[in-house]
């Protein structure tokens, strides 16, 4: 289950659970948009591989209690900023590579 990480790695922007500026990688390192477009052009800095919307849990108990009161976001934060000149070298022979074929 995501963890729904509740800030941007980078910048630690507030990420919600509801936020649809949150971006993950296939491990979950969270991300605003902002960041991934123009900081680490869609390569995560902790994997190499690329980013997705992460889904938003639904607030409400629809069915079989599937929701945020039941199965709440994560507290926890992960501020680690970006060395940009380190992940410029790591992520630009990537970014010419597409995220499915890394």
């Amino acid at each position: 289950m995501l963890e729904l990480r509740p800030n941007c790695e980078h910048c630690n922007k507030p990420l919600p659970p509801d936020s649809i500026e949150a971006r993950i990688c296939s491990y979950e390192c969270t991300f605003c948009v902002s960041c991934v477009d123009n900081v680490l052009h869609n390569v995560c800095p902790n994997c190499g591989g690329g980013f997705a919307p992460r889904p938003i849990r639904p607030a409400n108990n629809w069915k079989g209690n599937n929701y945020l009161g039941h199965d709440p976001a994560s507290s926890q934060t992960k501020h680690r900023p970006v060395d940009v000149e380190a992940h410029t070298r790591f992520a630009t022979p990537l970014r010419e590579i597409p995220p499915e074929r890394r």
